[in-house]
């Protein structure tokens, strides 16, 4: 699985939204994927209770998740969303996010060995949340994920 292919085939990055809590703001990470096939829609309950039983363990990073759910939780197809939010919204431990990177992987492997990786390695760009948000259009945010592509971290992965 690629980032940025994914992205691309699953039509499922979307700019400037605005949620009132986090639960909605998963929902909108997560309705992409639904559109495209990717997933059932009962992937979005799984990350609800998910996160209701062990807390936001996905915030990666600050001003940033990664909202997933076991590949049986109603995976079809591996694949990715990426949204951003107009204002953070904030999870149950007080964290803010206003990036969301939502993850359906078939199996763990794919999940620690492929997904992982490549978001690290985006992550890992200068100042990467604040430019995610400045992006107006789909076409920028997929010319910022591939500023990473050369990473060493990527170096004989599978994709």
């Amino acid at each position: 699985m690629n980032l940025p292919n994914a992205l691309i085939e699953n039509n499922s990055i979307r700019i400037g939204l605005l949620a009132k809590d986090w639960k909605e703001a998963v929902q909108l990470s997560v309705n992409p994927l639904i559109e495209s096939g990717a997933v059932k829609p009962e992937y979005y309950d799984a990350i609800i209770a998910s996160t209701e039983t062990y807390g936001p363990y996905y915030i990666l990073m600050p001003g940033m998740a990664m909202p997933h759910a076991r590949p049986e939780d109603g995976v079809k197809h591996d694949a990715f969303s990426l949204i951003t939010l107009k204002k953070p919204i904030k999870f149950s431990d007080g964290k803010s996010v206003s990036v969301l990177l939502t993850l359906a992987a078939t199996s763990s492997k794919i999940h620690t060995s492929v997904a992982i990786p490549q978001v690290i390695v985006l992550f890992e760009l200068e100042n990467v949340i604040e430019r995610l948000l400045q992006c107006q259009t789909a076409k920028e945010v997929l010319a910022l994920i591939d500023e990473s592509k050369n990473s060493p971290y990527l170096t004989g992965l599978e994709t």
